[in-house]
This record gives structure tokens, C-alpha cells and sequence, in this order.
């Protein structure tokens, strides 16, 4: 068991039987009352974030992640198959865990994969990806106002907006937090 005190961010926790992160808290000691801790947790499972306040010392039941570090190798029907970077060993990972990121997974690309209770809980992909543009309309010089943009997919199978100057072949990096362009390579 852990008390608020021991609250940080990234920290996973049970609460209602649903596993939890800490995306961010903050202690609060108003002039009046009773001191408290006012959190938002991201659910594991769902990935909804919710904000809950916590009376200062209050208890939950912590749980104890580890986090790998995974190469992706490929994909099989709805599981997603990562080698240990380590051990070597071969991990099969739902596709309802890598969630929304799918599509920015490009092969042999490493990965951390949050474990706890037994199981994958989370694949993070680092910050930002390169990856080579495989199709896109040419862009036509002149016809931009400002900022103009068009669609891209890139190899590892998403569509994201980026400049008109970039073309086939380009080698851009993307963010995969918010999933735009960054730059070309």
C-alpha cells in the first residue's frame, strides 16, 4: 500500500479494481481544513483520463510496473510480435494494448512496453519517428497562402499532413504524441 506522500508522476496504482497512471498531482494545504492532493490518472485499459482528488494520507493499493525495452518485428492478425532487446525472446502483444499507434509502428523500431500484474499494459513509442514517404500528390508551386499542407502516407502505413515541398521518397520525422510532421531528413 502507498499513501498520497508517495504519489509521483508515471506511478500506477489500483483503484475500483481498474489499474491507473499518474499523469500529474499536485499537494494542496488550504488556510482552511484538511490538506489534500488533486490528481489526474490516465486508465490503462481505456486510456480516459480522469481527475480525482485524494484526502492527504489517504491509501492505494500500488502496483509494481517494469518497464523492457522491445524491437517490433511484425505483425500477426490482430497481435503484434516484439523481440526483447535483452533476452531475445519473442513477446505476441493484442493490438488493443498498442492501441491508436499501430499505424506509426514501423519494423525492427524499439519500443518501450510497460509490464505490471503479469501482462503487457502499455507500448510507448519514442517521442518521434523517421519514416519514408511512399505516396503524396506533388505539391504546385504557387499554391500555398501560408502553411499550406496535403496528405502523406508514410511506410509504415499512416496518413499525416505535411508541406507542400515534401515529396515521394522524403525521409521526415513525425511526432507520435500529437502525430504531425516535424521535419525532413
Amino acid at each position: 500500500m502507498a499513501t498520497t506522500q508517495d504519489f509521483r508522476n508515471g506511478m500506477a496504482f489500483k483503484l475500483d479494481d481498474d489499474l491507473y497512471f499518474i499523469v500529474e498531482f499536485q499537494h494542496v494545504k488550504p488556510g482552511k481544513g484538511g490538506a489534500f492532493v488533486r490528481t489526474k490518472l490516465k486508465r490503462v485499459d481505456t486510456g480516459a483520463v480522469i481527475e480525482r482528488t485524494f484526502r492527504s494520507g489517504e491509501k492505494v493499493e500500488d502496483v509494481r510496473i517494469e518497464r523492457r525495452s522491445m524491437q517490433y518485428i511484425y505483425r500477426e492478425g490482430e497481435l503484434f510480435v516484439f523481440m526483447d532487446t535483452e533476452s531475445y525472446e519473442q513477446v505476441h502483444v493484442g493490438a488493443d494494448i498498442v492501441g491508436n499507434d499501430a499505424d506509426l509502428l514501423k519494423e525492427n523500431e524499439t519500443v518501450d512496453i510497460l509490464y505490471g500484474e503479469g501482462r503487457a499494459l502499455v507500448v510507448e513509442l519514442p517521442f518521434h519517428v523517421e519514416q519514408e514517404v511512399v505516396h503524396t500528390e506533388p505539391g504546385v508551386r504557387g499554391d500555398t497562402a501560408q502553411g499550406a499542407t496535403k496528405p502523406a502516407q508514410i511506410e509504415s502505413g499512416a496518413t499525416i499532413q505535411v508541406p507542400l515541398f515534401i515529396n515521394e521518397g522524403d525521409v521526415i520525422q513525425v511526432d507520435t504524441r500529437s502525430r504531425e510532421y516535424l521535419s525532413r531528413k
